[in-house]
């Protein structure tokens, strides 16, 4: 096996789980758009989100709760994926939040769709599906409790919610948009101008600045667009320049010990490429061996049969002298 193409499974895997979340954001704003149709929400063509439906999805809060859970099963669905992801990128969880809350704000005139803290009673406290402990999990056993880590949100502005949201799509847009054959650097610069701008709004706002929970929001949002940068800095956009933003002191402390997080998992995964190549390594050196010993096996044994030949032919022989 080679071993670039190993590192560069761990660490892009590392690296790009973000481009995880922005996947299956995209799959589900496809077929659950994020806009209503004809006054209403609305799943489209998708028997797989409607398998999320806990009642049908009959009403409008249904809908989003099947969107919900797909996001979580998605990531945490199963013990190696729910270690994982809750160990290693909360930030999931962050998002999820921001798209929930979005989502439930659309619809303004429907009891309980402007309020989160309505859904959280109803579905995620209040159901089962949350709250399915998943086996070998000891520091969160299910949804519920990442969600809880999250709970600030309940509380949050639907103003600010919206700009949150507009920053994530944006994000989502550059991270997909990342291919080094179809990469388009103006494109990726000028929608990196236009984050900036909402994240700065965002920054402005008196209940940010005050408010410790929206920082871990600006935190998260910082941290992964200093990911893109720094990826693209060894791409074919290396010239391209791509706005700053001005952080705060206290999210500047936060957004390193995010990126320093990433580092350690990318490192922590090199460890484990370290141990899978020496495994391999063990295994093809006994395969080896074995092949080797197999082949002189098969070559000693076909050298007696042919000495037993031989004895027969000669004693043949002798006999017919004999006689």
């Amino acid at each position: 096996m080679n071993k670039e193409v190993v590192y560069e499974f761990f660490n892009n895997n590392s690296f790009f789980t973000f481009i995880d979340i922005c996947n299956n954001f995209i799959y589900v704003t496809t077929n659950f758009p994020d806009k209503l149709i004809g006054g209403d929400y609305k799943i489209v063509n998708d028997e797989h989100l409607k398998n999320y439906c806990t009642s049908g999805c009959d009403n409008a809060l249904d809908k989003i709760n099947a969107g919900c859970l797909y996001f979580f099963k998605e990531f945490f669905g199963s013990s190696d994926l729910f270690s994982q992801y809750a160990k290693n990128y909360m930030n999931i969880v962050e998002y999820i939040m921001i798209w929930l809350s979005y989502m439930l704000n659309l619809k303004n005139d429907a009891p309980g769709l402007t309020n989160l803290e309505h859904f959280y009673k109803i579905y995620i406290e209040g159901g089962n599906n949350y709250k399915q402990a998943i086996k070998n999990v000891t520091e969160y056993t299910n949804y519920k409790d990442l969600i809880d880590t999250k709970k600030y949100y309940l509380k949050m502005d639907k103003n600010i919610i919206s700009k949150l949201y507009n920053a994530f799509k944006l994000l989502c847009e550059m991270y997909t948009g990342f291919d080094t054959d179809k990469l388009n650097c103006t494109t990726s610069s000028e929608k990196a101008g236009k984050f900036v701008e909402i994240y700065e709004e965002l920054k402005k706002d008196l209940n940010i600045t005050t408010n410790n929970s929206y920082n871990d929001v600006l935190c998260t949002l910082s941290a992964d667009y200093d990911h893109f940068k720094n990826k693209f800095k060894n791409s074919k956009c290396s010239d391209t320049s791509f706005p700053e933003i001005k952080i705060p002191q206290n999210i500047i402390k936060c957004s390193e010990q995010k990126l320093k997080q990433i580092s350690e998992d990318t490192s922590s995964s090199s460890s484990v490429t370290n141990k899978l190549l020496l495994v391999l390594s063990i295994f093809a050196t006994i395969a080896i061996f074995l092949g080797i010993a197999y082949k002189y096996s098969l070559f000693g044994f076909r050298k007696r049969v042919q000495k037993q030949y031989l004895r027969e032919k000669i004693k043949n022989i002798k006999k017919r002298m004999n006689h």
